[in-house]
């Protein structure tokens, strides 16, 4: 049978103590909500003493948020644990976690207490903390540091004093999976009352071992991950949510658990955690990153585009993303670069796409990437020949500051003479009005971007456009020394394409 893992999201309260990651309460209220869709089962909403601002955010999603536990944080201490109490009071389903370090560096430096104290305090933590709930967590912080005889210790008389959940946290990421592992096992196997208790793990990321150490606790006995959207936390974070839901989801093999996660949901909340909180995610993040599902080098792509499983591991739709990327770049090989070609609607002969591919090698030497308007560009200038249906004879602007910019323009065409006047936003807007009357076609101007080509006064000006006529956005290039002329022509270049097709 299948165990179910819970997962416990705690980006709103070790997530948020990133450095620079302070979120709002109407930010911690719009993540929350996205958390509750996403299926987390437990949400640590923040640590209600730590400031009002907390205190009002834990209340408010408290109050809002239906679905998961909905839990605050507070040390063993009697103030920590009435804020916790009083902020979740609205919540239906509130959990108080309460926590107390219990390894001798912590205790000898930060507590300055011995072992029989921290006995006492961590049961009175417990006791105090169900005065306001009926579900109480509780972490012995800094665990895989602790004295094991200890620590078993401690998480007994915890349970004892009711406990439900009891946490080992990897505080300061130290663990390796091997020994973090055991030590799952071994507070199984000597902890007399814990099958009354749910064991959790907490793993930060100092040595990039979070996930693989939450794994290991997992395969070990533990019923609860706590992690965060992104990893984001505390120095170099906490163990990953995503990753860890999509390690079960794909090595069902090996790891016969399953999680309540709605995993389609995944990568909008890393974006909403990203933009709310203004920590951008890496492109080579697993799962959410920007490169998770792109692929570059021209036998991946290959691969890819033969048949998927060939470079993925999983679907990029499972966890939200539209589909893999196939990024044209210098590594890029044939099979890539003719489907791109294709997607876009050209049909080339073997001959063309070798021309074709060849320029897009000397441009992709040059660039990191080479985009869709890029191809356009190198098919056009080494394959097709736009044909000049229309030509430009002459323009007449006439624009002022308190004047309604008005042009004519008069085009050629098979020999005859096409003249048109409009009026416009600007003196580019008039004339591109005047050519549609002429043409026919309207078209809608969805880029406008204007470079030197040379120095001094009297550059040369080239005008690049995209413009969208019905179903159509075609590319355009005009220069000039006169930047509205070469706004016309290069008005007049897709227009040509256009009407070079439809000849």
């Amino acid at each position: 049978m299948t165990k179910k893992i819970t997962i416990f999201d705690t980006t709103l309260r070790d997530g948020e103590q990133s450095p620079g990651a302070s979120l709002t309460s109407q930010g911690k209220l719009e993540i929350a909500y996205q958390l509750a869709n996403l299926g987390v089962d437990a949400i640590e909403a923040g640590f209600p003493v730590s400031s009002p601002g907390d205190f009002e955010s834990v209340r408010i999603i408290a109050k809002n948020v239906k679905g998961p536990i909905i839990c605050g944080l507070a040390r063993c201490m009697k103030k920590d644990i009435e804020a916790a109490g009083k902020s979740l009071k609205p919540a239906k389903r509130p959990r108080i976690h309460v926590f107390l370090a219990t390894s001798k560096i912590h205790m000898k430096y930060k507590l300055r207490k011995l072992e029989n104290e921290i006995i006492k305090l961590a049961v009175e933590g417990v006791t105090y903390a169900r005065r306001f709930a009926d579900d109480i967590e509780f972490s012995p912080e800094d665990a895989s540091r602790s004295e094991r005889e200890f620590l078993y210790r401690v998480v007994e008389e915890v349970i004892r004093a009711g406990a439900k959940t009891v946490n080992i946290p990897d505080t300061v990421g130290y663990a390796v999976p091997d020994e973090f592992g055991h030590l799952i096992g071994s507070i199984r196997g000597n902890v007399p009352n814990i099958d009354k208790a749910v064991i959790s793990v907490h793993c930060h990321n100092d040595l990039g071992l979070g996930v693989a150490n939450s794994l290991a606790a997992i395969k070990n006995g533990a019923g609860q991950v706590e992690c965060t959207i992104n990893g984001i936390g505390e120095r170099a974070g906490n163990a990953s949510l995503e990753e860890i839901v999509m390690a079960l989801c794909v090595r069902q093999d090996m790891l016969n658990f399953k999680t309540g996660i709605a995993r389609k949901e995944i990568y909008k909340t890393s974006r909403l955690v990203s933009k709310l909180t203004g920590m951008l995610v890496q492109p080579n993040k697993a799962i959410v990153g920007q490169n998770a599902f792109a692929h570059e080098s021209g036998i991946h792509q290959d691969g890819v585009l033969k048949k998927r499983i060939t470079y993925e591991i999983m679907k990029p739709q499972d966890v939200g993303f539209s589909g893999s990327k196939i990024v044209l770049g210098k590594h890029s090989g044939r099979h890539a670069f003719s489907e791109r070609l294709k997607a876009l609607g050209y049909k080339l002969n073997e001959k063309d796409v070798n021309k074709a591919f060849a320029r897009f090698k000397i441009v992709a030497d040059k660039k990191k990437e080479v985009f869709n308007e890029d191809l356009a560009t190198i098919v056009e200038d080494e394959v097709m020949v736009i044909p000049e249906i229309y030509h430009l004879e002459n323009f007449k602007v006439t624009s002022g500051t308190k004047i309604l910019p008005t042009a004519t323009v008069e085009l050629s065409k098979s020999k005859k003479i096409f003249k048109a006047t409009s009026s416009g936003d600007g003196p580019i807007d008039a004339c591109y009005k005047a050519i549609d009357k002429i043409v026919g076609l309207r078209g809608s101007l969805a880029d406008y971007g204007i470079r030197s080509v040379t120095s001094g006064k009297d550059a040369l000006g080239e005008v690049s456009i995209r413009v969208k006529i019905k179903k159509n956005e075609i590319s355009g290039r005009g220069a000039s020394t006169d930047i509205i002329e070469a706004s016309i022509k290069a008005y007049l270049n897709a227009i040509n394409k256009i009407a070079g097709k439809r000849k």
